[in-house]
């Protein structure tokens, strides 16, 4: 399928979403707000269709990218900073690339293929099982790794030392395990996860993220080494490393506003009143979710006998 094609298709896929997933609409419009609360109500629709329609071209490059060799995958992009990953696979002390999800994140990791290198990509468990089978394929089908987030952090640390390169998402974290920091000037959580790994394991940071330029071609943009501080305060170094680290995602989100998934919730913590309806729905979910399996365990108990 050519490009063009690829790429009008994908936006009349996102079209629909943003008119049938009325919740993810509002969220993704809500957001908007808060972050550029000088725009008008006009300009934050326009950007949120947008948002929409980057969202269906990912899907469907990245359901073609299953029926795709490595070398057509290879066509797919270019590199910009190449140099910059090389110099430091020479180095060879473990590369720790952060990335977030814009542009199509999906596709990027296959270009680390071209490398002698094993390559990992961390990724959050899916609850559907049949869709985590499937993403774990694509992403594994041409020999690269994938690490689930949970309970994965001795495995990460393993590959690092023995100087491989992980890929971790930091734009996504659980409200128990983030850390405060600043994003979009407000007051966020974020994941510490990769600044610890990178204190510990004193690996490499790249910032390394794929993008869509105006004609649809994507671009892998690898950008210099990030300097890891130690004074010896974990707390504060784990809080400065990874607002850094945060400071080089917002750079891309604000340059690539209508490529970043705007459905997170990194402000959720600060600012609960954001997200107050779609806390309320998730814990009548958890709620009759509790009463399910209670009724479940009720009904296969054993019967007493008198």
């Amino acid at each position: 399928m050519k490009r063009k094609l690829t790429i009008n298709i994908g936006k009349l896929f996102g079209i629909i979403v943003y008119v049938l997933a009325v919740q993810q609409r509002r969220l993704v419009i809500r957001n908007l707000r808060f972050c550029y609360p000088e725009w008008h109500d006009d300009q934050i629709r326009k950007l949120a269709r947008r948002v929409f329609k980057n969202f269906g071209i990912t899907s469907v490059e990245v359901c073609q990218s299953a029926l795709m060799s490595r070398e057509k995958l290879s066509r797919r992009y270019r590199v910009i900073g190449e140099d910059i990953l090389i110099n430091a696979l020479k180095a060879n002390k473990g590369i720790l690339i952060v990335t977030a999800h814009i542009g199509n994140w999906e596709v990027a990791q296959h270009y680390m293929n071209n490398y002698a290198t094993p390559f990992s990509v961390v990724a959050t468990r899916i609850k559907q099982a049949w869709a985590n089978r499937l993403l774990n394929h694509l992403r594994s089908r041409f020999g690269n790794t994938v690490i689930d987030k949970k309970g994965g952090l001795p495995n990460i640390m393993q590959a690092l030392r023995r100087g491989e390169i992980v890929a971790l998402l930091i734009d996504q974290s659980r409200r128990k395990q983030g850390i405060e920091v600043t994003f979009f000037g407000r007051e966020a959580t974020a994941t510490p996860a990769a600044a610890l790994l990178a204190m510990r394991c004193k690996s490499t940071v790249l910032p390394m993220f794929c993008v869509r330029d105006p004609d649809g071609q994507l671009t892998i943009q690898v950008k210099p080494p990030l300097e890891t501080i130690r004074t010896g305060d974990l707390r504060s170094d784990l809080k400065t490393n990874t607002q850094i680290m945060m400071n080089a995602v917002e750079e891309m989100v604000r340059e690539y506003p209508d490529q970043w998934f705007w459905t997170l919730k990194p402000w959720k913590v600060a600012y609960p009143h954001l997200y107050r309806e779609w806390e309320e729905r998730r814990q009548k979910y958890k709620t009759r979710k509790k009463r399910r399996r209670a009724a479940a365990r009720k009904t296969n108990s054993p019967v007493t006998p008198r």
